[in-house]
Formats: C-alpha cells, sequence, structure tokens
C-alpha cells in the first residue's frame, strides 16, 4: 500500500484526558493516522477515520513544529497541577514514519526541559529502543508499553500484517529491560496464543496488561464488532477465542508465572 504523508502544523496538541483514559490529564498523539492499520483498531471507528475519504493506514499527518508547540503547552499545563500523559491514544508514535519524520523523538526531548510527572508511551513497534538514551533520562516519569498481543506470529500476520513482526517486539523488551527503562507487554487485545506465552513473557517484563475488545474500546465491543472481527476469527477456526471469556484463559496462563500486583485487566493496567 502506498502511503501518503501530509505535513500540517497543528493548533494544539495536548488534549485532555478522557473515558478510558481519564486517570491522565492529556493525551498526545504525534501524528493522526497510523499505517499499521491493525484490522482490530478501535480508531478505524472514529470520526477521524471515518471522514477522510482514503483508507485508514493508506495516510499519515505529520505535525510540524510540535516540540515548539509542546514547550508552551507543557508549561501552562505545569501551572494548572500535575501532568500526566498518555502517548498515543490513536496513533502508534514509532510507526514507519517516525524512522525519518523523528516527531516522537522531539517530543520526548522537550519532556526533558519541561518534564510531566509522567508519561506512558504506548507503541507496538522495535522502534521505540532508538530513543532509549531519552527514556533513561525521564528515568521512573515514563513507562513504555508494548503490545504484544500474541506470542504466535502467524496470528499476528492474519489480523494485523503491516505491524512489527512479534520476535522484534520481544527483543525491544528485553533491550528496554536491560537499559533499566520501566515497560510492560500490554496483551491487548487478546489474540490466540500459545501456552507458553507467559513464559516467554516472564524473563522480560515485571508487569503485563491484559485487555480485549469488550472492555477496551470503549463501546463494549460495538466499535470493533463493526469492523468484522468475528470473520477474521472464523476464518482460523477459532471462533471461541472472540468472546468476552477469552481473556479469562490468558489471565491464568500469566498467573502461572507472575504475582498478582503484577498482572493488570484492562483499563488498570494503562493508568499512570
Amino acid at each position: 500500500m502506498t502511503v501518503q504523508l501530509n505535513y500540517k502544523v497543528p493548533k494544539t496538541l495536548l488534549n485532555k484526558g478522557s473515558g478510558f483514559l481519564s486517570g491522565y490529564t492529556h493525551t498526545l498523539n504525534p501524528y493522526t493516522g497510523c499505517t499499521f492499520a491493525c484490522s482490530y483498531c478501535y480508531v478505524r471507528q472514529m470520526p477521524v477515520s471515518l471522514f477522510r475519504k482514503e483508507d485508514w493506514g493508506s495516510w499519515v499527518d505529520v505535525k510540524k513544529e510540535a516540540s515548539g508547540l509542546l514547550a508552551k503547552e507543557l508549561q501552562r499545563a505545569r501551572k494548572k497541577g500535575q501532568v500526566t500523559i498518555f502517548m498515543s491514544s490513536s496513533t502508534d508514535p514509532y510507526q514507519p514514519a517516525e524512522a525519518r519524520e523523528r516527531i516522537t523523538r522531539s517530543l520526548l526531548e522537550t519532556m526533558l526541559h519541561h518534564p510531566p510527572d509522567f508519561v506512558l508511551v504506548q507503541t507496538r513497534s522495535p522502534l521505540v529502543t532508538r530513543d532509549i538514551d531519552l527514556l533513561q533520562q525521564l528515568g521512573d516519569r515514563v513507562r513504555v508499553s508494548m503490545t504484544v498481543e500474541t506470542d504466535q506470529d502467524n496470528i499476528r500476520k492474519h489480523f494485523t500484517p503491516a505491524a512489527p513482526p512479534i520476535a522484534g517486539r520481544l527483543h525491544a523488551l528485553k533491550q528496554l529491560r536491560e537499559a533499566g527503562i520501566q515497560a510492560q507487554a500490554a496483551i491487548a487485545p487478546v489474540l490466540p496464543s500459545s501456552d507458553q506465552f507467559a513464559v516467554t513473557l516472564r524473563p522480560l517484563v515485571e508487569r503485563v496488561c491484559i485487555d480485549d475488545y469488550f472492555m477496551g474500546d470503549g463501546s463494549e465491543g460495538k466499535r470493533t464488532r463493526r469492523l468484522g472481527m468475528e470473520q477474521l476469527y472464523q476464518e482460523i477456526e477459532l471462533e471461541q477465542c472472540y468472546q468476552p471469556e477469552a481473556y479469562k484463559r490468558v489471565l491464568e496462563l500469566m498467573r502461572t508465572q507472575f504475582a498478582e500486583h503484577q498482572i493488570y485487566v484492562s483499563q488498570a493496567g494503562f493508568e499512570p
């Protein structure tokens, strides 16, 4: 798929945290649009996608001059009290465009000069390891949440063919751990996985978060249902994995390797 990059100067960057992310004072998206184009992405059912003529995944709006704008907004926000940031709520801050555009890196650099109280970096891309130097400087103020929905790459290819391979994400978690950076594995949404999933994650993280379509898409699963997810499960004859109780199997697997205080379910795992 050909990707169209559009360069725009935003009027604002920080948005008020609300709904599923109401535990944060702000959300921050370095880009609009995402070329990982995951089949289940709830953003496909939001106005930012529905009102565009182009297919989701075929375009990205690059937010130019973002670092300077963020510096001003952070200074204003700090005057009002605590600042906690979720990056990102409707795009991946380390999607392929970031390798060249470096918008996310510029925002992290700005945070070193105007530090928030906490920032969660939500991604599924090993590119996050490029910025280990900045993440280390942010210290306890940052946590990386790496999406690892499954440990089986054939499943990843079926649901998210344009997303990074699972092996690369696991290696990224290993690098983050060795660098002393707080990180968690976000099994979100839960996809079919092997019985060894928890064993694979145990050496890499001290924290896992489990979420699914029914708890985590902001509409009790209605948004993702409209995306035809059930058919994707039928194609691989795993319909039983597409139902509200399916996450409990993964939860029990994680309990064999992780303590209860290391396991979070849905919204609690993404809180500051």
